[in-house]
């Protein structure tokens, strides 16, 4: 971390950590949506960043915008505890497998990190990962697969599914129960993790958890969050738009199974998922509709439903109250699911 950087963490850390009162005084006003309360701390980090403006992706240029993104997660990410970490080559892909202090067994969770399938990577999501591992006593494997333009659809794909195979192949290495072994992401990673169950459940292959954080599932999306959300709340629906002109060019794409999970026929044997989505998402609505597709296939889903977050919450765990609490229900999540 700079020492610019960590200047500015300090500052925000100390701001977002200032008593409710005091930060509903700052923001003025509160954001009523959709008959939702965004949270104090998040309404206070959106105005500082529009006072900085900084924050929103889209416009960027996809390397100036993954270099915001890293910066953005070092921001609210934070030094996180965990017992050990270890970087791996996870089916020719840079992994990193992280140990809780505290295992509560042999489960193990493959992450899939978000970021439009453009940005992030194995630092992105550091500090989440930290957390999850940490809260949950469940061993995570974040893996870090291929992203565009560099790598075109299906390639993102095709490394998560290779990934699960490889974790099969090596759980004794990770010291985990092939029998105890599930997926997980935010945002694209959730799509991501959301399609890999699909095809292991077509495959007979025994998984047993799903952790869907804010997952895209339709790529034609059209929902009243779009339009509620879709400006000043990190995320945008420009940001959304721009990322589907680099990541799917091609008229086939869009309308591939793999990026309208709404479309897909769901197999028997789907694994149990928790679905985490936030209140003021534009993706909110598509994560909320692929849940109750997953139970109408006969799975077994909670989904929660953060009123008060932001998409990206997940990453905030370093500054603030609200979206740490919420990570943490998550992280219980996971525990009751692989723990």
């Amino acid at each position: 971390m700079s020492v610019r950087t960590a200047v500015e963490s300090r500052a925000l850390s100390t701001l977002m950590g200032l008593p409710t009162k005091a930060q509903q005084a700052l923001t003025r006003r509160a954001l009523v949506l959709d008959g939702q309360t965004l949270a104090p701390d998040l309404q206070l980090m959106l105005l500082l960043q529009r006072l900085a403006r900084t924050g929103d992706l889209a416009g960027e240029g996809v390397r100036r915008g993954r270099a915001a993104m890293r910066e953005n997660a070092v921001l609210v990410g934070g030094r996180q505890p965990i017992g050990s970490v270890r970087d791996l080559d996870v089916a020719g892909l840079p992994a990193r497998l992280y140990v809780p202090s505290r295992p509560s067994g042999s489960g193990l969770l493959i992450f899939f990190h978000g970021g439009g399938f453009l940005y992030g990577d194995l630092v992105s999501h550091d500090a989440p990962c930290r957390v999850l591992a940490e809260e949950s006593g469940v061993r995570v494997l974040s893996v870090e697969y291929r992203v565009g333009p560099e790598a075109a659809f299906p390639a993102a794909f095709d490394d998560a599914e290779a990934a699960l195979r490889w974790a099969y192949e090596h759980a004794d290495s990770l010291g985990a129960d092939p029998d105890r072994i599930g997926v997980g992401g935010d945002s694209a990673g959730g799509n991501l993790a959301a399609w890999t169950a699909i095809a292991a459940a077509r495959a007979g292959l025994p998984l047993a958890f799903q952790l869907l954080v804010y997952p895209c599932t339709d790529a034609d999306r059209a929902t009243d969050s779009l339009r509620l959300f879709g400006e000043g709340l990190y995320l945008t629906a420009e940001s959304i738009a721009s990322f589907n002109d680099i990541y799917l060019p091609r008229p086939e794409d869009r309308v591939d199974e793999r990026m309208n999970l709404l479309d897909v026929a769901l197999p028997e044997g789907l694994a149990p998922a928790y679905v985490a989505t936030a209140g003021f998402d534009p993706l909110r609505d598509e994560g909320e509709a692929y849940a109750r597709r997953m139970v109408e296939a006969g799975a077994e889903v909670e989904l929660r439903r953060y009123v008060d977050q932001i998409h990206g919450f997940l990453n905030i765990v370093g500054v603030g109250r609200s979206s740490r609490a919420a990570v943490r229900e998550i992280a219980a999540g996971l525990r009751a699911g692989l723990g």
